[in-house]
């Protein structure tokens, strides 16, 4: 044995005597009161069994002190103080470039805890470690190396995670130094190499193109070596898909450099020439646009690297946080399996989201709470994601003071147990290890992990921005701050790794390589033919024509199997009489809605296309009309019929989802853009509550297709109609959707009639993965869930087909006394048609349902005005107060329709609110307007 080296293997050594009574006194107390011992002791206990010292256990070199039999306390304290490095090691951390920021070091320092050098020299190493490191030899190397790891570049903060397994790994790659492997020459050549090129990229575009806008990301320049460290421990474990989420700052650079997007193609935007020209050939990359285009840094792109691995970053508009959700999304559907039958099988190692989030964003946007609420749900978990916080310390012109309550910006996640990692972006190593160490614990617990990179902000909010305008005292800090590349330059010089002179050749050597791109550009300009993208042709289509009919035969047949529970399963009773009579409702020509949609989903999974179905009640369905997911009544076991049905050739899916709109939306829309052939369907619990996902379809929905060339077929059910139920429970605001619609992107429709609901839904199926698709916003009802008037029958389904505009049975026979042709949607039609009955004593009266609003059917509700040669009047009925529902956007066209008729609006007048507050006003207001629409036109003499 060595002469200076002391073995222990137990922390008991340290006692004996009276000492070492009393602590076997506890442990008898530990077993049985353990509330009752002090919480070191219980440490000491957990982690080391009986306090008993067994003869020869410690070997004690010749010249070496022996472990005194002295205080328990100052053990205690040593174990207190230990602890508290552990714990709060990261506010004494070197983690702030611009070192302006305060540390706090009060809280582990030796005196905090009455100890001296002197007292933790005595105490043995192995009382702090499971393996003790080597080169600590006593309690006084312990704690200082303890400190040196805690403290240093890389900060950790984990002891809000409560799995033992994961503190205990965590613990382990600190303090044994698996995390901190010393690199080789060659990898630190590499991120010099890495470096220069980050930061020539951003000089080179603020010399070449003064004063254009590209929100640059140096100060974290760092975080491109991040990712690169990431992406190449996600390719060793075997991950095939990367979803990259982030904002517009240092877009470009990650454009760059991690989609590989060459530099003549990035500079071509800045030179307004067509990049397309420039579009490397082996076809790895692959971008997507649209006829409006947006501003260069929030485009996205999509990468093949050399193992395969597909790498995508997100478009993204100005929002900021919005993304999130839709990444995670996309991420979700890269890591399911949707082809056979049943639920998605989902492998979470299969694919890998990183977010990266902005220091002020991440604790002041409510999205990204909701987000990290999505870690450990079924129908959300992606296995864990890794989010980058790209701390420029800094939101715009706002100070942390004014930005968030909390110690650092990423401690709204510690309530997700999600640790955390703050890292100096000056410390291009440091950087690298963090990146390894993020993607190994995401990839072996399957959670969320962050890596806080604390930097600075080199230029304002953007390059034209001065920022000592309202931030002169941390620019006077920037401006005397070295670059990092310069920063490690010196330091691989220092090192010998590299020679000065050889780090100035490398910056020439890159900026030069840059220059004979930019004139690569301009040599092709003459070339460039300024093609001003159009709208594909398909999506010109209107009103595509798709058979959606189903055969009689198999309708039965589903039917029939949708009512077969496996063995020994048991539905409530109540339920139970419910679904059985379904069959008899097949026969009889009352198919509800609930059933009919059901059924329409059993068809679209026969047809190979796989379904996913979410929503805060999407399972049973707010209103009890659903019922895709059955319950045993006596354990509580789940059975989905739609799982049993034959001739099955997709996956069938569907999740109640968290009590969350814009990230479940959003979540949805980056689903179905990752696995295009999925229905993929979300519903809001009311209509109304899409409010709060106004974002998403605004910045997504709606326009993605046409700033982006992104296609979408995404379903959204919005429940709508005057019941009564106040204000907030009425009106799903359709009026937004259709002052959104244009240029044929989206359909929206109001359905008076569960057969065409199932046979919009199966057209939607129809034109998934086409250059038609488009995505599908619909006014569903509550009321009319069960209506006879709004049944289907058999026939309907399986020979009809979406019928964008239907008339109203009993009506318009005698062409010659019809005076006035009302229009409608949804709803307030059927209280229209239950209160003509059969239409006797209505001839002056012709009703026509409008069912798909937008693009509305010009064409077809002309050809029914000209079928009646003494109309009048042209009314257009609403149950939404004028200034609302559908009026305003149909009056142009309705205009146009009535060619010199009288053309009226009946409805509620204009309101501040979207309905009365009382069922009593509703059914008086309801009553009036329906009567005001069917009445007799008043003769003139």
């Amino acid at each position: 044995m060595s002469n200076n080296v002391t073995t222990v293997s137990s922390p008991w050594s340290a006692f004996s005597g009276p000492n070492l009574g009393y602590v076997m006194e506890q442990y008898d107390l530990f077993l049985q009161s353990p509330e009752e011992v002090e919480p070191e002791l219980v440490l000491l206990f957990q982690q080391f069994g009986a306090p008993v010292v067994v003869e020869g256990e410690v070997a004690v070199a010749s010249n070496a002190a022996a472990a005194p039999a002295g205080d328990y306390k100052k053990v205690l304290a040593a174990v207190k103080l230990a602890d508290a490095i552990r714990a709060n090691g990261h506010l004494a951390a070197d983690i702030y470039p611009l070192k302006n920021r305060e540390l706090q070091t009060a809280q582990i320092e030796e005196s905090a805890f009455n100890l001296s050098a002197a007292d933790l020299a005595e105490i043995p190493a192995a009382i702090f470690f499971k393996d003790v490191p080597a080169n600590v030899k006593n309690g006084k190397d312990a704690i200082d190396y303890l400190k040196s790891v805690y403290t240093d570049k890389v900060a950790f903060e984990y002891n809000h995670v409560v799995a033992t397994e994961e503190r205990d790994w965590i613990q382990a790659q600190i303090e044994t130094g698996s995390f901190k492997q010393p690199l080789a020459s060659n990898e630190k050549k590499a991120l010099l190499d890495r470096l220069t090129r980050v930061e020539n990229f951003e000089k080179f575009i603020h010399k070449t193109f003064v004063g254009q806008k590209r929100f640059s990301g140096e100060g974290l320049d760092t975080q491109i070596i991040l990712f690169d460290e990431i992406l190449k421990t996600s390719e060793a474990n075997n991950v095939e898909n990367v979803r990259i989420g982030m904002a517009h700052r240092g877009r470009l650079n990650v454009l760059t450099h991690i989609l590989n997007k060459p530099y003549d193609m990035m500079f071509s935007d800045f030179a307004h020439v067509s990049n397309e020209l420039f579009l490397p050939e082996d076809g790895r990359l692959e971008i997507t646009k649209g006829w409006t285009g947006d501003v260069k840094y929030h485009m996205g792109a999509s990468y093949m690297r050399e193992s395969g691995m597909n790498v995508k970053l997100a478009y993204n508009p100005s929002h900021l946080e919005v993304g999130n959700p839709v990444v995670l999304g996309t991420a979700r559907a890269a890591q399911d399996d949707t082809s056979k039958p049943g639920q998605a099988v989902h492998n979470r190692t299969k694919g890998l989201g990183i977010l990266v989030h902005g220091d002020a964003a991440f604790p002041g946007q409510g999205i990204v709470t909701e987000v990290l609420n999505f870690a450990k749900t079924e129908g959300f978990t992606t296995g864990g994601t890794v989010h980058i916080i790209a701390n420029n310390m800094i939101g715009f012109t706002t100070e942390l003071q004014d930005s968030r309550s909390s110690v650092y910006s990423s401690d709204p996640a510690k309530g997700y147990e999600v640790p955390v990692v703050h890292v100096n972006a000056d410390s291009p190593e440091s950087v690298a290890l963090v990146g390894r160490f993020a993607a190994s614990y995401r990839q072996k617990f399957g959670k969320d992990i962050i890596v806080d990179l604390m930097g600075y902000r080199r230029h304002g909010h953007n390059e034209t921005d001065d920022p000592t305008v309202t931030n002169p005292e941390t620019y006077k800090l920037v401006s005397k701050h070295e670059p990092v590349r310069a920063l490690y330059g010196a330091q691989l010089a220092a090192e010998g790794v590299v020679s000065a002179d050889e780090v100035a050749a490398l910056d020439k050597a890159i900026y030069a390589e840059m220059q004979a791109a930019y004139d690569h550009v301009r040599e092709m300009a003459d070339k460039d033919e300024h093609k001003h993208l159009e709208m594909p042709e398909e999506l010109k289509v209107e009103f595509p024509q798709i058979d959606t009919a189903v055969g009689a035969e198999r309708l039965e047949k589903i039917n029939e199997e949708l009512l077969v529970f496996e063995e020994n399963f048991e539905p409530q009773k109540k339920l139970g009489k419910i679904l059985e009579k379904r069959r008899d409702a097949y026969a009889s020509a009352k198919i509800d809605w609930g059933h009919a949609e059901t059924l329409a989903y059993a068809t679209i999974i026969q047809d190979g296309t796989p379904v996913r179905f979410t929503g805060q009640d999407a399972q049973r369905g707010t209103f009890s009309q659903r019922h895709l997911v059955l319950h045993d009544k006596n354990n509580g076991n789940l059975f989905t019929p739609l799982h049993h049905i034959s001739g099955a050739n997709a996956s069938f899916s569907v999740h109640n989802s968290p009590l969350t709109e814009a990230g479940v939306v959003g979540f949805e829309y980056g689903y179905n853009l990752e696995n295009s052939n999925v229905l993929s369907v979300w519903e809001a619990q009311f209509g109304d509550f899409a409010n709060m996902a106004q974002v998403m379809f605004d910045n997504f929905i709606s326009g993605a297709r046409a700033k982006w060339g992104q296609k979408s077929g995404l379903v959204i059910l919005l429940p709508h109609g005057y019941e009564g139920q106040g204000p907030e429970h009425s009106s799903s605001r359709m009026e937004r959707y259709l002052q959104m619609s244009a240029e044929n992107n989206w359909f929206v429709a109001n359905c008076s009639n569960a057969g065409n609901y199932y046979h919009l839904l199966r057209r939607q199926a129809a034109l998934l993965d086409t250059e038609g698709v488009r995505p599908l916003v619909v006014v569903s009802p509550k009321y009319l869930l069960r209506h006879p008037l709004a049944a289907a029958n058999a026939d309907q389904l399986a020979n009809g087909s979406f019928q964008e505009v239907i008339e109203q049975p009993g009506l318009g026979s005698k062409s010659e006394a019809v005076e006035r042709i009302v229009l409608g949607s949804g709803k307030v039609m059927i209280d229209i048609a239950d209160r003509i009955k059969d239409g006797e004593g209505f001839d002056h009266l012709h009703i026509v349902r409008v069912e798909q609003l937008y693009p509305f059917p010009k064409e077809q509700v002309a050809g029914i005005i000209a079928k009646y040669p003494n109309v009048k009047e042209v009314v257009w009925v609403q149950e939404e107060p004028k200034n609302q529902g559908s009026w305003n956007y149909a009056l142009e066209t309705l205009h146009d329709l009535s060619e010199g008729k009288k053309l009226r609006y009946v409805g509620r007048p204009a309101m501040s609110s979207t309905s009365e507050g009382d069922a009593d006003s509703h059914k008086a207001a309801q009553a009036a307007l329906v009567e005001e629409a069917v009445a007799e036109p008043v003769k003139v003499k």
